[in-house]
Formats: C-alpha cells, sequence, structure tokens
C-alpha cells in the first residue's frame, strides 16, 4: 500500500509556530514516525508539503496516476478556504482521511468551518501528531 501525507501551508514551520497549540515536533520529526509506522505495518508513505495551493492539487492530481492508495491530508489553513483543494480531493476514487494537530472545533469558530471533511473519508484532529499515526492505521485498514 502506498499512502501520500500531504502538508499544507506554514507546516513546515511545526515546532516553532505556536508550540502550545501545534507541539514542540517539527514537521521532519513527525514525518519520520509516520515512516517508521508505515514500514512497520508494511506499507509505504511519501509526504509533500507545500505553501502553496496549486502545488497540493497539482501533487493530488499526480496521486490519481502514480500508484497511490490512500492520501492523509493536513490542508492548514486552507481546509476554511479552498474550495479547489476540495474540489481535487473530491475527484480522486481513493480514501483521503483530513488530520489536523489541534483540535479546530474548539478554536476560533472561522477554524470550525472545512470545506475539506465533507469529501473525506473521515477527520482526524486535536490529537497532535499521534492524530498522523492514527490516520494512518484507518486509512491502511480502510484499504484492507
Amino acid at each position: 500500500m502506498n499512502v501520500l501525507v500531504l502538508h499544507g501551508p506554514n507546516l513546515n514551520l511545526l515546532g516553532h509556530r505556536e508550540p502550545d497549540i501545534y507541539g514542540s515536533q517539527t514537521l521532519e520529526e513527525i514525518d519520520v514516525e509516520i515512516v517508521q509506522l508505515a514500514k512497520q505495518l508494511g506499507a509505504q508513505v511519501s509526504s509533500f508539503q507545500s505553501n502553496h495551493e496549486g502545488q497540493l492539487i497539482d501533487r493530488l492530481h499526480q496521486a490519481m496516476q502514480d500508484g497511490t492508495n490512500g492520501v492523509l491530508i493536513n490542508p492548514g489553513g486552507l481546509t476554511h478556504t479552498s474550495v479547489a483543494l476540495r474540489d481535487a480531493i473530491s475527484a480522486l476514487s481513493i480514501p483521503v482521511i483530513e488530520v489536523h494537530l489541534s483540535n479546530v472545533h474548539a478554536r476560533e469558530s472561522f477554524r470550525q468551518q472545512s470545506f475539506i471533511s465533507p469529501v473525506a473519508t473521515g477527520v482526524v484532529c486535536g490529537l497532535g501528531k499521534d492524530g498522523y499515526l492514527l490516520a494512518l492505521r484507518a486509512i491502511l485498514a480502510k484499504l484492507n
């Protein structure tokens, strides 16, 4: 199984940006843990981070053709603003799980609206980096 992990805008700042909300681990450290768990579960993971909406959309389009079996996506702030990202996810015929480090439902009201959730297979939020690991387990279970 091949799983794509997409990280949206500003997630490259993890470990530095608001650690009280997002934790102290860097994106690279989180990616290492995801890859390690994937290996234990017999899967492969590729990760991609961009601060640019179009690059995330292009990577989703590529996933339609490159043997990707499932996607974990933390769209960051695009969660609440991007119809285009929603449409790219909607076009996929593979499962997609939306992941958020913080509990977006306990934050500002504008963060409580997701354009992604209605087209995602599932949503994990508020569990920090463990949310990615749980989402990986969930997507692999769904694929099996």
